[in-house]
């Protein structure tokens, strides 16, 4: 029984590295598009949604939510894919947190 126990002590799991996918600020995309974006990408709530699109108006930048790496990535390709169709230049930057 001891081997057991101390070869599932060895086999700890880490756990994974976090990102977080910030929406950048640009002249041209409306703040009614970015808060879409929020609410149907990042599934934020109406509130939430305008408060953090004020921080990327204001700030440059805000972060939309803290992912795994393979969610942060397909969450900024959806963004990207939804500015892309609506003509807006509206960019993503994802991070290590």
């Amino acid at each position: 029984m001891p081997t057991k126990t101390k070869i599932l002590e060895q086999n700890k799991l880490k756990e994974p590295k976090m990102f977080k996918v910030l929406l950048l600020n640009d002249e041209v995309t409306t703040m009614d598009f970015v808060i879409e974006v929020l609410i149907s990408v990042f599934h934020h709530d109406f509130n939430n949604a305008s408060k953090i699109m004020l921080e990327v108006h204001s700030k440059g930048s805000g972060v939309c939510g803290i992912y795994t790496q393979e969610i942060a990535l397909s969450k900024q390709k959806k963004v990207n894919d939804m500015a892309q169709m609506a003509n807006f230049p509206l960019q993503t930057r994802v991070e290590e947190e």
